[in-house]
């Protein structure tokens, strides 16, 4: 079976690739994401300001690897404060030395010089790719969704102009026009889109007066979205397509294929079942394309895509109308 695929001008032998998150904090675990089949990895996030340590407590915590596999624990860091730039940039450097599959760092910033500046550190640093995790609070009630987007894209664009390196661009499902974005998104230049960012759950505990912060581990139900997203821009943007949360299972891949994703990033599923989960899938993978009498991933490519369907809008009202008019 042939399930080579090319993200971000890589030449992958398969789609999946670890996403961002904790797992390539440690460099052991790197080594053994890479045996069992990663085809990239991509880092957690630099972010250009600090984070305080309980945010990433919240992330890191034991409790938020309460349904893992039994190793689960040795596969996250201890609770700690994000890297710092001058670490980040050290562990990107480790990382490199480590493997041999390419390398994406992560990039979340807050002013365009700090986007601009920190873009092309990575890129000295040696990273193969920098995926930019663009993310706005949206709590500035004085400024609308194009000022927004405009200054959104600008990032885009400064940040292409000074790295030589490909481009992904990671986007939030909450946006105005989200069709429309990630087309101005792609004519920037940038080489990949990736959908969507998972946001971080919060809570009120109402008796001690606090926000409770939690991240909570996806499952194959969270695909759906991604695949809505994929399918819209799947034949109407150049660049590659990366789906990224709620990819589980074999299934998940074949569906993100379809939808028109080139690659499958994974986090969860692996703090769940450990690095050897991305062997499983695979060879799951190959095993469906056989008893489906597919013999590669490209064929299948977008063939479940919105570009495919003569009027997209029109189809998906209709789903909508009829589901909300089904009887109990």
């Amino acid at each position: 079976m042939n399930l080579k695929t090319t993200y971000l001008e890589k030449s992958l032998p398969h789609p999946l690739i670890v996403g961002s998150g904790p797992l390539t904090d440690d460099l052991d675990t790197v080594r053994e994401l890479e045996d069992a089949g990663a085809a990239a990895l991509v880092l957690r996030s630099l972010y250009e300001e600090e984070i305080t340590s309980e945010q990433m407590s919240a992330f890191f915590s034991s409790e938020s690897y309460g349904d893992s596999f039994a190793e689960a624990q040795s596969y996250a860091p201890d609770p700690v404060a994000a890297f710092g730039p001058e670490e980040y940039l050290e562990h990107l450097n480790r990382v490199k030395r480590a493997v041999d599959i390419p390398v994406i760092a992560s990039l979340n910033g807050t002013t365009p010089g700090g986007w601009t500046s920190c873009a092309k550190l990575l890129e000295q640093a040696g990273a193969d790719a920098v995926e930019l995790n663009l993310y706005h609070a949206a709590s500035d009630a004085s400024k609308g969704a194009a000022e927004v987007e405009r200054e959104l894209i600008q990032i885009v664009r400064d940040v292409k102009q000074e790295v030589t390196i490909p481009i992904a661009v990671k986007l939030t499902p909450l946006l105005t026009a989200f069709a429309n974005f990630a087309a101005q998104i792609d004519a920037t230049g940038a080489d990949g889109i990736v959908l969507f960012t998972r946001f971080h759950q919060a809570d009120f505990d109402v008796v001690a007066l606090e926000v409770v912060r939690r991240v909570e581990l996806s499952t194959s139900a969270d695909l759906q979205l991604r695949l809505r997203g994929t399918a819209v821009l799947a034949g109407h943007v150049k660049a590659s397509l990366a789906v990224t949360g709620g990819v589980h299972t074999a299934l998940d891949v074949i569906k993100s294929t379809m939808a028109g994703a080139h690659v499958t990033q994974m986090v969860s599923a692996l703090i769940r079942n450990g690095p050897a989960h991305l062997r499983k899938v695979r060879e799951d993978i190959e095993a469906w394309m056989k008893e489906n009498e597919w013999d590669s991933l490209e064929e299948m490519r977008g063939n479940m895509s919105f570009q495919h369907i003569p009027n997209p809008a029109v189809f998906e009202r209709d789903i909508f109308r009829s589901l909300f008019s089904m009887k109990s």
